[in-house]
């Protein structure tokens, strides 16, 4: 029996609390979480603050905390372990900036391998490692001195999230029941996400990135490392073979963590609750009198602007051929007025976008990608922006603006063809699914530390809780109809 102890420490423990989480029933688990903050910050802050969505507290601290605590009752009501799952979380400064921001991050903080109960020669996180060897194998181990050296999960979420210079305005919603004003994100989505991560939904301790596996005495990666639990379950559809098949070829690994829409989860009791979960994707329905039959490209939607159903009739579309960043000059203007503007994704916020082409005077908006791989909602705030907008990935956007060009030789020179876009539903497809009836896991190209991997592919529908973004309708459901969060983990033993 061998572990790892991580050992990067943020800052040492200051302050401890616990909360048990006591789940109904003799089989759920039972949750404990300390708290590392120092007097007067994260959860021991003190600023008055009204309670708010069902959460009584009546201090800033006091309203974290009731968070964590319904969150901790979530996941310990769902889990079934009779081994106390511990978590240490605490408020600390990340990277941010006045548009943009890491929310926080969890992970297992040790790993297992060769336990009773386990396969052989492969890791696992602490808090599914004792739940299979039903003991606490951290137990009578020295702390390292950072006072959670043992713990199965270590939490740390952004103290600065809406100040000033911080995704300015852009705090998190403290409240229990959804209703998540404009502009904010609810802390309760993205606790439950992260504790996720933490119990097991991620592929360390094997790189992602470089394919590589960590080495038995955990201490360096190579391509001769010990496969983690995950690997059984990732299968790549080009290469035709899991994660744990490549072996020691970590060069394959690496190139299907990039294998944009082809790195599927093959567990069986995901893949089962895949199809009662996922739906048929919406999609735009492209007419163009240059094919018989409309094409249909799956789209994201936007959180700003009309809403675009399965009857929403948009209209013909123009290529703007431009990121619409600013006020489009004249001959652009005069060519998507009355149209579906195309634009590109980048430089600007999708709003900004909208607005630049609906102050132009088109009736719509389709945002093209500008790397491989489907768009995730398009969020952004502006009551002003009343035109629909939708996402298509990068491929399906080339093949729109190819529509456009074919169809303009079935009109006249004053009068060109063009292509008539509507909202719809693409029936031959699942929405994040693969052919074999997969999940897809998140594998763009480029890479995106921190995400790629181990979340959901963004393209799946209806929005689920492992995605690599927070989406609006998310629900505390972690099995189907609603999500597929706990179909994974109970395939990795849960």
């Amino acid at each position: 029996m061998s572990k790892n102890k991580n050992t990067p420490a943020l800052r040492p423990l200051a302050l401890a609390t616990a909360l048990l989480c006591l789940a109904a029933g003799a089989q759920a688990a039972t949750i404990v979480v300390t708290g590392r903050d120092a007097a007067g910050i994260g959860f021991n802050d003190p600023t008055p603050v009204a309670p708010v969505g069902g959460n009584p507290g009546t201090t800033l601290g006091q309203q974290r905390w009731n968070v964590y605590q319904y969150v901790a009752g979530i996941w310990g009501n769902t889990l079934q372990s009779n081994v106390t799952i511990t978590v240490n979380a605490g408020w600390e400064a990340l990277s941010c900036d006045a548009s943009s921001a890491v929310l926080g991050s969890a992970s297992p903080w040790n790993y297992w391998r060769d336990f009773s109960g386990s396969k052989p020669s492969t890791w696992y996180p602490q808090a599914l490692a004792n739940k299979l060897s039903g003991e606490n194998l951290s137990d009578g181990q020295e702390d390292d001195g950072s006072g959670y050296g043992n713990v199965d999960i270590k939490t740390q979420f952004n103290i600065n999230l809406g100040n000033a210079g911080c995704f300015t305005g852009g705090g998190f919603y403290l409240g229990l029941d959804g209703n998540v004003p404009a502009g904010q994100t609810n802390f309760m989505e993205t606790l439950l996400h992260e504790l996720g991560h933490g119990l097991g939904f991620t592929v360390n301790p094997t790189s992602s990135q470089t394919g590589q596996r960590v080495n038995a005495s955990y201490t360096a990666y190579s391509d001769s490392g010990l496969p983690s639990i995950w690997e059984q379950f990732m299968y790549d559809n080009t290469k035709q073979k899991t994660w744990l098949a490549m072996g020691t070829a970590s060069a394959d690994r690496k190139a299907s963590g990039i294998n944009t829409g082809n790195l599927s989860w093959n567990g069986p009791i995901t893949v089962a609750e895949a199809a009662e979960t996922l739906s048929h994707p919406q999609a735009i329905v492209a007419a163009t009198p240059a094919q018989p039959a409309p094409s249909l490209f799956p789209f994201s939607p936007a959180l700003f602007g009309a809403t675009v159903g399965t009857s929403t009739n948009l209209g013909p579309v123009a290529d703007s051929a431009s990121q619409a960043c600013t006020a489009l000059p004249a001959a652009t203007a005069a060519a998507v007025k009355g149209r579906v503007a195309i634009v590109d994704r980048g430089t600007c916020n999708f709003v900004i976008k909208a607005k630049m082409v609906q102050d132009a005077g088109a009736i719509g908006m389709i945002v093209v990608n500008n790397v491989a791989g489907a768009l995730a909602t398009m969020s952004g705030t502006d009551l002003t922006v009343t035109i629909p907008s939708v996402g298509l990935s990068q491929a399906d956007g080339t093949a729109l603006r190819a529509m456009a060009v074919a169809a303009k030789k079935y009109g006249s020179r004053s009068a060109p063809g063009t292509v008539y876009a509507s909202g719809g539903v693409d029936m031959s497809k699942r929405a994040g699914m693969d052919a074999g009836g997969r999940p897809l896991l998140y594998a763009p190209n480029p890479y995106v530390v921190g995400s790629s991997v181990s979340h959901w592919d963004i393209s799946a529908f209806p929005n689920l809780l492992m995605e690599p973004n927070i989406n609006p309708d998310l629900t505390t459901t972690l099995s189907k109809p609603k999500d597929l969060t706990l179909p994974l983990l109970r395939d990795l033993g849960w």
